[in-house]
C-alpha cells in the first residue's frame, strides 16, 4: 500500500509499505480522509519527541472496513467509521473505570516515542483495534467524519470544566481545538464566549463560529478586557489551548474567584504557575488529555449539524501531497486551520 511516511525529521516519503494486516481482534480500515493535527507538525520537526522516525503519523480518520479479524463480531466489509486516537487496553483499572484515556498501557495512532511505535492513518490502509470504531451516519461525509477526533478532546474538555448555563467564559487559542472548544462552550448553554489569539485570520472564524468577541493580546490587556466585562469579578470559565506560560497565566488571571480553568495546550514542557492566586482565590485547575468516552457524542454532534466545521477546513489534498502541505504548515505564514489528505 501507499503511506506518507516520515522517515527523518522534516523529511516524507510517499511509498509503497507492507500493507498491515488485521488481528483477531482487529478490523482493516481503508483510510478515506485523514487530517493533519498540530501535533504532527510538532512532531514532524522533532520538537515534541513523539515522533520519532521512521513512523507513519495520522490519527484523526475516517473510512471503511476492508477485512475483519476471526474475533470480531457487530462490524462488515464496507462499513463507514471513524475510530479513536486512542488505543486503550480495555483491562485496566483506569479503563475499567471508564478513564480509557489514561489507560496504563495506552498507545496513540501515528505517535512513535521512547515506549511504543504506533503506525497511524496517513496511508491506504490502517488496522485498528475493534473497541475503538464509531459507525457513521450516511449523510456525514469522510472529511466532516475527520474532525470527530479533535471534537471529541473539545468536548471532554469542556466537561472536565463543567459550565453551567449562563456562564461567561474565555478561550485562549484558536486554533483547531479552541475553535472546537468554543462551539462546545455555546452549545452547553455558556451566555458569553470570548476568543483570544495572536492571528487575526483565526479570529474571523472565531467570530464566524460563535465567539461575542475577539481580542488580540499583543494589541490588548485581556485580563482587563475581561474584567471589564464581568464587573470586576472575572469569568465564570477559562480555556487554555495553547500550553505555553503567558497564556496559562491570562488563563489564571482572566478567572473569578472560585472559577474552573481548563488546561488543554500542551505546547511547552513547563510553565510558571501563580501559585499564590490558585491558592487564595481557590481556583480550580482541570488539566485534560485527549477524551474519555465523548467520542459518541462527537459523533452525534456532528451529524446533528451541531458544530460547524465548514470554516475549520482549510484545504482538502491528495496523500501524495503531504510533504508540501506540512511544510506550509510548519512554516505559519498562511492562515491555515485544518487540512485533510485523502490517500
Amino acid at each position: 500500500m501507499k503511506a506518507l511516511t516520515l522517515t527523518a525529521y522534516n523529511e516524507f516519503a510517499f511509498d509503497d509499505v507492507p500493507q498491515p494486516e488485521a488481528g483477531a481482534d482487529e478490523v482493516l480500515v481503508r483510510i478515506k480522509a485523514c487530517g493533519i493535527c498540530g501535533s504532527d507538525v510538532h512532531g514532524y520537526d522533532g520538537t515534541s519527541g513523539r515522533r520519532i522516525p521512521p513512523v507513519i503519523m495520522g490519527h484523526e480518520a475516517s473510512g471503511e472496513i476492508a477485512a475483519v479479524g476471526a474475533g470480531v463480531t457487530g462490524w462488515k466489509v464496507g462499513d463507514r467509521v471513524t475510530f479513536d486516537s486512542t488505543v486503550y487496553c480495555g483491562t485496566c483499572d483506569y479503563c475499567q473505570q471508564g478513564q480509557v484515556n489514561l489507560c496504563t498501557h495506552r498507545r496513540v495512532l501515528g505517535v512513535s516515542c521512547g515506549e511504543y511505535r504506533q503506525d497511524g492513518a496517513f496511508a491506504e490502509y490502517v488496522k485498528i483495534p475493534a473497541r475503538i470504531l464509531f459507525a457513521l451516519p450516511d449523510h456525514l461525509t469522510y472529511e466532516q467524519a475527520a474532525f470527530c477526533e479533535p471534537l471529541s478532546i473539545a468536548l471532554h474538555a469542556v466537561e472536565r470544566v463543567q459550565p453551567r448555563p449562563g456562564d461567561t467564559a474565555l478561550v485562549i487559542g484558536a486554533g483547531v481545538i479552541g475553535l472546537l472548544v468554543l462551539q462546545v462552550l455555546k452549545m452547553k448553554g455558556c451566555r458569553r464566549v470570548f476568543v483570544s489569539d495572536l492571528n487575526e485570520a483565526r479570529l474571523a472564524i472565531a467570530l464566524a463560529t460563535g465567539a461575542d468577541e475577539v481580542f488580540v493580546p499583543t494589541a490588548c490587556d485581556v485580563t482587563g478586557e475581561m474584567l471589564l466585562r464581568t464587573q470586576g469579578e472575572g469569568c465564570d470559565v477559562t480555556m487554555e489551548c495553547v500550553g505555553f506560560g503567558a497564556a496559562v497565566r491570562t488563563a489564571i488571571d482572566a478567572v473569578r474567584k472560585g472559577g474552573r480553568v481548563g488546561l488543554v495546550g500542551n505546547l511547552a514542557a513547563t510553565c510558571d504557575l501563580p501559585l499564590q492566586k490558585v491558592v487564595t482565590r481557590e481556583i480550580s485547575l482541570h488539566g485534560s488529555c485527549a477524551s474519555s468516552g465523548e467520542y459518541q457524542a462527537a459523533v452525534d454532534a456532528l451529524a446533528q449539524g451541531l458544530i460547524n466545521t465548514a470554516p475549520l477546513l482549510s484545504a482538502v489534498a491528495p496523500l501524495e501531497e503531504g510533504g508540501a502541505w506540512f511544510d506550509r504548515l510548519h512554516a505559519g505564514r498562511e492562515p491555515l486551520i485544518k487540512v485533510i489528505l485523502q490517500p
